[in-house]
């Protein structure tokens, strides 16, 4: 079966999440994980730790965070596994919408990538 990442991007330092977002998020995941969708994920720590390393014109150069052009960061992901690319946007956009209902003054990008087997993969 084919598995997909899911990603959230928000801004930065925008405050914690309702607590009624971590408990539909708990209820989602934990369905999801137990038929055997959801195999893995979390949230992600602010870019003020961050560490990326930039390849320019073969030259690799370390640069820290935090990263004061930085608008949006990814806040979580998710490895997930469907039977259909269907089945995967619905439930995305079910993700999306729990966002939408429970911190409805944040705005949150929900992505959903399908993740390549090889060179050989389709690209749709």
């Amino acid at each position: 079966m084919p598995r997909y990442m899911g990603f959230v991007r928000m801004e930065e330092n925008i405050g914690t999440p309702p607590q009624s977002l971590f408990d539909a998020m708990d209820a989602h995941i934990g369905e999801r994980a137990a038929n055997g969708v959801f195999l893995d994920g979390g949230g992600l720590y602010g870019t003020e730790d961050a560490v990326n390393f930039v390849v320019r014109q073969g030259e690799v150069s370390r640069v820290d965070g935090p990263y004061a052009e930085a608008k949006e960061v990814v806040g979580g992901w998710a490895i997930m596994e469907y039977a259909t690319d269907e089945e995967a946007v619905a439930d995305q956009r079910e993700f999306a919408e729990l966002h939408a209902k429970h911190w409805p003054e944040v705005t949150v990008v929900a992505t959903l990538r399908r993740i390549s087997d090889g060179p050989d993969a389709p690209t749709e």
